[in-house]
Protein backbone atom coordinates (compact mmCIF):
# COMPACT_ATOMS: atom_id res chain seq x y z
CA UNK A 1 0.00 0.00 0.00
CA UNK A 2 0.99 3.65 -0.70
CA UNK A 3 2.20 5.88 1.76
CA UNK A 4 -0.49 8.32 2.68
CA UNK A 5 -3.72 6.00 1.44
CA UNK A 6 -6.20 5.09 3.92
CA UNK A 7 -8.53 1.76 3.92
CA UNK A 8 -12.62 2.38 4.39
CA UNK A 9 -15.60 0.56 4.85
CA UNK A 10 -16.74 -1.80 2.27
CA UNK A 11 -20.17 -0.04 0.78
CA UNK A 12 -21.59 -1.00 -2.24
CA UNK A 13 -22.87 0.57 -4.78
CA UNK A 14 -26.09 0.90 -6.94
CA UNK A 15 -23.51 -0.85 -9.90
CA UNK A 16 -22.90 -3.68 -8.21
CA UNK A 17 -19.14 -2.60 -7.16
CA UNK A 18 -18.22 -2.20 -3.56
CA UNK A 19 -16.47 0.66 -2.27
CA UNK A 20 -13.17 -1.45 -1.67
CA UNK A 21 -12.74 -2.75 -5.50
CA UNK A 22 -13.03 1.28 -6.85
CA UNK A 23 -10.26 1.89 -3.92
CA UNK A 24 -7.92 -0.77 -4.94
CA UNK A 25 -8.65 -0.50 -8.63
CA UNK A 26 -7.64 3.35 -8.35
CA UNK A 27 -4.68 2.28 -6.28
CA UNK A 28 -3.15 -0.09 -8.66
CA UNK A 29 -5.47 0.79 -11.89
CA UNK A 30 -3.01 -0.33 -14.49
CA UNK A 31 -4.40 2.25 -17.12
CA UNK A 32 -6.40 5.33 -15.62
CA UNK A 33 -7.07 8.26 -17.78
CA UNK A 34 -8.34 12.10 -16.08
CA UNK A 35 -10.40 14.34 -18.55
CA UNK A 36 -8.12 18.06 -18.95
CA UNK A 37 -9.48 21.15 -19.57
CA UNK A 38 -8.13 23.48 -22.86
CA UNK A 39 -9.16 26.80 -21.12
CA UNK A 40 -6.80 26.21 -17.46
CA UNK A 41 -4.36 22.82 -18.28
CA UNK A 42 -6.09 21.25 -15.28
CA UNK A 43 -8.04 18.46 -14.67
CA UNK A 44 -11.60 19.30 -16.21
CA UNK A 45 -14.00 20.03 -13.04
CA UNK A 46 -17.74 19.08 -13.06
CA UNK A 47 -20.53 19.54 -10.18
CA UNK A 48 -23.00 16.76 -9.28
CA UNK A 49 -26.33 18.23 -9.48
CA UNK A 50 -27.03 15.95 -6.56
CA UNK A 51 -24.39 15.93 -4.45
CA UNK A 52 -22.53 19.28 -5.54
CA UNK A 53 -19.62 17.63 -5.01
CA UNK A 54 -16.49 19.19 -6.69
CA UNK A 55 -15.56 16.33 -8.92
CA UNK A 56 -12.79 15.29 -11.47
CA UNK A 57 -13.57 12.62 -14.72
CA UNK A 58 -11.27 9.38 -14.25
CA UNK A 59 -11.58 6.42 -16.89
CA UNK A 60 -10.19 2.98 -16.73
CA UNK A 61 -10.69 2.62 -20.54
CA UNK A 62 -9.07 5.46 -23.26
CA UNK A 63 -12.04 4.73 -25.34
CA UNK A 64 -14.42 5.46 -22.34
CA UNK A 65 -12.41 8.72 -21.52
CA UNK A 66 -12.65 9.41 -25.63
CA UNK A 67 -16.21 9.07 -25.57
CA UNK A 68 -17.03 11.33 -22.76
CA UNK A 69 -14.14 14.17 -24.83
CA UNK A 70 -16.41 13.78 -27.31
CA UNK A 71 -19.58 14.62 -25.08
CA UNK A 72 -18.11 17.46 -23.51
CA UNK A 73 -16.97 18.88 -26.97
CA UNK A 74 -20.33 18.55 -28.15
CA UNK A 75 -21.25 21.31 -25.09
CA UNK A 76 -18.40 23.35 -27.02
CA UNK A 77 -16.14 22.71 -23.72
CA UNK A 78 -12.42 21.95 -25.26
CA UNK A 79 -10.91 19.01 -22.94
CA UNK A 80 -8.24 16.11 -23.79
CA UNK A 81 -7.70 12.88 -22.71
CA UNK A 82 -4.60 12.59 -20.27
CA UNK A 83 -3.10 9.18 -19.15
CA UNK A 84 -1.70 9.05 -15.51
CA UNK A 85 1.42 6.94 -14.61
CA UNK A 86 1.58 4.71 -11.90
CA UNK A 87 4.42 6.66 -10.41
CA UNK A 88 2.15 9.90 -10.91
CA UNK A 89 -0.88 8.79 -8.70
CA UNK A 90 -0.58 10.07 -5.23
CA UNK A 91 0.73 13.32 -6.43
CA UNK A 92 -2.06 13.49 -8.71
CA UNK A 93 -4.22 12.73 -5.84
CA UNK A 94 -2.51 14.94 -3.30
CA UNK A 95 -2.55 18.06 -5.92
CA UNK A 96 -6.34 17.93 -5.92
CA UNK A 97 -6.46 18.76 -2.51
CA UNK A 98 -5.24 22.01 -3.52
CA UNK A 99 -7.45 22.74 -6.34
CA UNK A 100 -10.67 22.39 -4.06
CA UNK A 101 -11.41 18.82 -5.25
CA UNK A 102 -13.64 16.95 -3.19
CA UNK A 103 -14.39 13.65 -5.24
CA UNK A 104 -12.94 11.42 -7.94
CA UNK A 105 -16.25 10.74 -10.65
CA UNK A 106 -15.09 7.32 -11.90
CA UNK A 107 -15.87 5.85 -15.17
CA UNK A 108 -18.88 8.87 -15.30
CA UNK A 109 -21.92 7.50 -18.30
CA UNK A 110 -20.75 3.50 -18.29
CA UNK A 111 -22.48 1.02 -16.98
CA UNK A 112 -19.12 1.31 -14.51
CA UNK A 113 -20.33 4.43 -13.24
CA UNK A 114 -19.02 5.39 -9.55
CA UNK A 115 -17.72 7.79 -7.53
CA UNK A 116 -15.25 8.48 -4.04
CA UNK A 117 -14.57 10.78 -1.94
CA UNK A 118 -11.13 12.10 -1.92
CA UNK A 119 -10.89 11.91 1.68
CA UNK A 120 -11.41 8.29 1.15
CA UNK A 121 -8.48 7.06 -0.77
CA UNK A 122 -5.50 9.90 0.39
CA UNK A 123 -5.39 11.03 3.77
CA UNK A 124 -3.28 14.46 4.24
CA UNK A 125 -1.43 15.66 7.61
CA UNK A 126 -3.42 18.18 9.38
CA UNK A 127 -2.52 22.25 9.43
CA UNK A 128 -1.72 21.36 13.09
CA UNK A 129 0.12 18.27 12.38
CA UNK A 130 2.91 20.05 9.95
CA UNK A 131 6.30 20.69 11.47
CA UNK A 132 6.92 23.70 13.52
CA UNK A 133 7.33 26.36 11.77
CA UNK A 134 5.84 25.04 8.31
CA UNK A 135 2.71 26.91 6.81
CA UNK A 136 0.62 25.40 4.25
CA UNK A 137 -0.22 27.91 1.65
CA UNK A 138 -3.58 26.61 -0.56
CA UNK A 139 -6.58 29.08 -1.70
CA UNK A 140 -8.59 25.85 -2.98
CA UNK A 141 -12.15 27.78 -2.93
CA UNK A 142 -10.29 30.41 -4.93
CA UNK A 143 -8.48 27.90 -7.34
CA UNK A 144 -11.97 25.72 -7.54
CA UNK A 145 -13.85 29.12 -8.82
CA UNK A 146 -10.85 29.97 -11.12
CA UNK A 147 -11.28 26.57 -12.65
CA UNK A 148 -15.03 26.77 -12.87
CA UNK A 149 -15.00 30.16 -14.32
CA UNK A 150 -12.40 30.05 -17.15
CA UNK A 151 -14.08 26.55 -18.58
CA UNK A 152 -17.23 28.65 -18.72
CA UNK A 153 -15.74 31.86 -20.20
CA UNK A 154 -13.52 29.85 -22.83
CA UNK A 155 -16.84 27.47 -23.44
CA UNK A 156 -18.82 31.17 -24.76
CA UNK A 157 -15.84 32.49 -26.82
CA UNK A 158 -17.19 35.88 -25.90
CA UNK A 159 -15.87 38.95 -23.59
CA UNK A 160 -19.43 39.85 -22.26
CA UNK A 161 -20.15 37.96 -19.04
CA UNK A 162 -23.63 36.30 -18.15
CA UNK A 163 -25.16 36.58 -15.09
CA UNK A 164 -23.32 33.20 -13.95
CA UNK A 165 -20.33 34.02 -14.64
CA UNK A 166 -20.73 37.71 -13.06
CA UNK A 167 -21.90 36.17 -9.72
CA UNK A 168 -18.51 33.75 -10.60
CA UNK A 169 -16.49 36.95 -10.32
CA UNK A 170 -17.86 38.11 -7.77
CA UNK A 171 -17.30 34.98 -5.63
CA UNK A 172 -13.62 35.03 -7.30
CA UNK A 173 -12.67 38.04 -6.23
CA UNK A 174 -14.18 37.42 -2.30
CA UNK A 175 -12.28 34.63 -1.95
CA UNK A 176 -9.35 36.53 -3.40
CA UNK A 177 -9.43 39.41 -0.73
CA UNK A 178 -9.54 36.41 2.02
CA UNK A 179 -6.13 34.69 0.78
CA UNK A 180 -2.53 34.52 1.27
CA UNK A 181 -0.23 33.55 -1.53
CA UNK A 182 3.24 32.78 -3.02
CA UNK A 183 5.52 34.90 -4.61
CA UNK A 184 8.00 34.49 -6.59
CA UNK A 185 11.66 36.06 -6.28
CA UNK A 186 14.55 35.65 -8.25
CA UNK A 187 17.94 34.95 -6.02
CA UNK A 188 18.90 38.38 -6.50
CA UNK A 189 15.69 39.44 -4.98
CA UNK A 190 13.37 40.66 -8.51
CA UNK A 191 10.65 39.84 -8.66
CA UNK A 192 9.57 38.44 -12.47
CA UNK A 193 6.31 39.73 -14.56
CA UNK A 194 5.32 38.89 -17.51
CA UNK A 195 4.21 40.25 -20.55
CA UNK A 196 1.20 39.45 -22.86
CA UNK A 197 0.74 39.37 -25.86
CA UNK A 198 -1.03 42.91 -26.31
CA UNK A 199 1.88 44.05 -24.24
CA UNK A 200 0.70 44.09 -20.94
CA UNK A 201 2.63 43.45 -18.32
CA UNK A 202 0.81 41.18 -15.05
CA UNK A 203 2.76 39.94 -11.53
CA UNK A 204 2.40 36.23 -11.52
CA UNK A 205 1.09 34.86 -8.10
CA UNK A 206 0.14 31.15 -6.94
CA UNK A 207 -2.31 29.63 -4.95
CA UNK A 208 0.09 27.01 -3.49
CA UNK A 209 3.39 25.70 -3.88
CA UNK A 210 2.60 22.71 -6.83
CA UNK A 211 1.96 25.63 -9.06
CA UNK A 212 4.63 27.59 -8.31
CA UNK A 213 7.14 24.48 -8.85
CA UNK A 214 5.44 24.54 -12.27
CA UNK A 215 6.37 27.96 -12.51
CA UNK A 216 10.20 28.51 -11.52
CA UNK A 217 11.34 24.65 -12.76
CA UNK A 218 14.72 25.28 -13.86
CA UNK A 219 15.19 28.31 -12.61
CA UNK A 220 16.75 29.24 -9.22
CA UNK A 221 13.71 30.97 -7.28
CA UNK A 222 12.43 31.43 -4.03
CA UNK A 223 9.01 31.90 -2.18
CA UNK A 224 7.39 34.71 -0.32
CA UNK A 225 4.32 34.51 1.18
CA UNK A 226 1.62 37.52 0.93
CA UNK A 227 -1.63 37.98 1.83
CA UNK A 228 -3.76 39.74 -0.74
CA UNK A 229 -4.00 42.79 1.40
CA UNK A 230 -0.05 43.57 0.56
CA UNK A 231 0.06 42.53 -3.05
CA UNK A 232 -0.23 46.29 -4.23
CA UNK A 233 3.00 47.14 -2.04
CA UNK A 234 4.67 45.10 -4.18
CA UNK A 235 3.21 45.11 -7.49
CA UNK A 236 5.69 46.28 -10.36
CA UNK A 237 5.58 49.45 -11.99
CA UNK A 238 4.96 48.24 -14.94
CA UNK A 239 2.93 45.59 -13.99
CA UNK A 240 -0.84 46.16 -14.71
CA UNK A 241 -2.48 43.58 -12.50
CA UNK A 242 -1.57 40.03 -11.48
CA UNK A 243 -1.79 36.80 -13.08
CA UNK A 244 -3.24 33.71 -10.80
CA UNK A 245 -1.21 30.07 -11.58
CA UNK A 246 -0.44 31.49 -15.10
CA UNK A 247 1.03 27.83 -16.62
CA UNK A 248 -2.55 26.75 -14.85
CA UNK A 249 -6.11 28.43 -14.65
CA UNK A 250 -4.03 31.71 -15.81
CA UNK A 251 -6.90 34.02 -14.22
CA UNK A 252 -5.95 37.76 -14.81
CA UNK A 253 -7.29 40.18 -12.21
CA UNK A 254 -6.65 44.30 -12.41
CA UNK A 255 -4.74 45.37 -9.04
CA UNK A 256 -3.53 48.86 -8.87
CA UNK A 257 -0.31 49.26 -7.53
CA UNK A 258 0.08 51.32 -3.72
CA UNK A 259 2.23 54.38 -4.26
CA UNK A 260 4.58 54.39 -1.80
CA UNK A 261 4.14 58.37 0.13
CA UNK A 262 7.50 60.19 0.80
CA UNK A 263 8.62 60.32 4.52
CA UNK A 264 7.40 63.93 6.08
Amino acid sequence: MQKGYELTMDDRNRTGVTKQETLSALRKPGELYVIMSAATRMPFVVCDDETYDDEVLLYYRLDDAKEKAGHLADEKYKTAVAKIEEKQLLAFYTSLYAMGVNCLSVNSGTDMQTSIQLEELVVRKKPEQLPEGKKLVENPSLHLTALYFMQELRRLGSPQLTEELRDMQEELLAHYKKGTYILAAKEEGQIPVLKQKDGAVYQPLFTDLLEFQKFARGQKMKTLVIPAAKIPDILAKEAKGIVINPLGVNLQLQVTRQEQKPAS
